[in-house]
């Protein structure tokens, strides 16, 4: 790396302690989703986002956007929601000047930096597919043509834990395009006691802008050169091979899983420990990064059996095990 290069990584670098920061002037502690989301967006990933109503989910991506002075957009899924209401759909025009009427494309929602897809498990999976797709291809085809999507793009999907009735739960397969999985938890009693005193009052925070999109592309381009020892990829393909019930040596994970992580969890794991260095100001990759982040990123590739549920065995329970060993 020239030294003209490594100077400007080093000024974006010393940026995200503001960005966070900056986040902070609006939302009350959840830290570690904060980081995971901004984990997520260095690694070029999308997230999933769960916790019950009220935990601020909406608040957080959109002030993220601000502080980042990129395009957001916030779909509402729900029971009737069409693909086109997603991608868009093309619509009858006619030029004024020569009477002749053609098909424009008419651009959905997905063509923003920032996507917020809340409450994700209302929808069926016909309109699911639609959003997985741009998610993973990164365009949206139309009538045989491609548009490219925005770079950069995160999609961060919410669904609430509590919702049964009506629902449409993702399938395992579409959840592993999910580079983390986010469990949003209740906030402190002081941090609750400040969300009381901060937003029921005159006092509105002004964000300003911290970093661009284009800062943020060179930060996922710092991601990927940063240095990741040969130790520590054994150590992630040893986790990842472990929650496997056929290759596994835990008595824990043979007891309660139905099948484990596939490839993309190691790949995920390096790209997201990699990241976490990069948010932590670090050029290499640390034996905590990836201990921080087994978790989102285990806890939706694994299956447990049906004993397990009626247990009250979390996947949680599973990784927490793995990694004692």
């Amino acid at each position: 790396m020239e030294t003209k290069e490594l100077h400007h990584y080093k000024t974006l670098v010393a940026k995200l302690p503001l960005l966070k920061k900056e986040i902070a002037k609006v939302i009350v502690g959840q830290q570690t989703a904060i980081d995971e989301i901004l984990i997520s967006l260095l690694a070029g990933g999308h997230c999933l986002l769960e916790g019950v109503p009220g935990l601020a989910k909406t608040l957080m991506v959109s002030t993220l956007s601000k502080a980042l002075d990129m395009k957001f957009k916030r779909i509402q899924f729900t029971p009737d929601l069409m693909p086109g209401d997603i991608v868009g759909t093309e619509i009858l025009e006619e030029d004024h000047e020569t009477g002749k009427k053609f098909f424009k494309f008419n651009r959905g929602p997905i063509f923003a930096n920032i996507v917020l897809a809340d409450e994700i498990n209302r929808t069926p999976p016909k309109t699911q597919a639609a959003l997985l797709e741009a998610m993973q291809e990164y365009k949206v085809t139309y009538a045989g043509t491609n548009y490219d999507l925005p770079k950069p793009f995160l999609i961060i999907a919410t669904q609430n834990p509590i919702e049964q009735a009506g629902t449409y739960p993702l399938p395992e397969a579409q959840l592993d395009r999910f580079l983390l999985y986010i469990k949003l938890g209740y906030p402190s009693e002081n941090e609750e006691l400040d969300v009381l005193k901060s937003t029921t009052g005159t006092n509105k925070p002004v964000l300003q802008t911290i970093m661009t999109d284009n800062d943020i592309i060179d930060l996922q381009k710092l991601t990927r050169q940063v240095h990741i020892s040969e130790e520590l990829i054994v150590k992630i393909n040893h986790i990842v091979r472990a929650t496997r019930p056929a290759t596994t040596n835990s008595t824990y994970v043979k007891e309660w899983c139905e099948w484990g992580a596939g490839p993309r969890a190691g790949q995920a794991l390096v790209l997201c420990a990699k990241a976490r260095a990069v948010l932590n100001e670090r050029f290499s990759v640390l034996p905590e990064d990836i201990e921080a982040l087994a978790y989102p990123i285990l806890r939706h590739r694994i299956a447990l059996n049906f004993r397990a549920e009626a247990e009250g065995i979390s996947t949680d329970d599973v990784i927490k095990d793995l990694l004692k060993k």
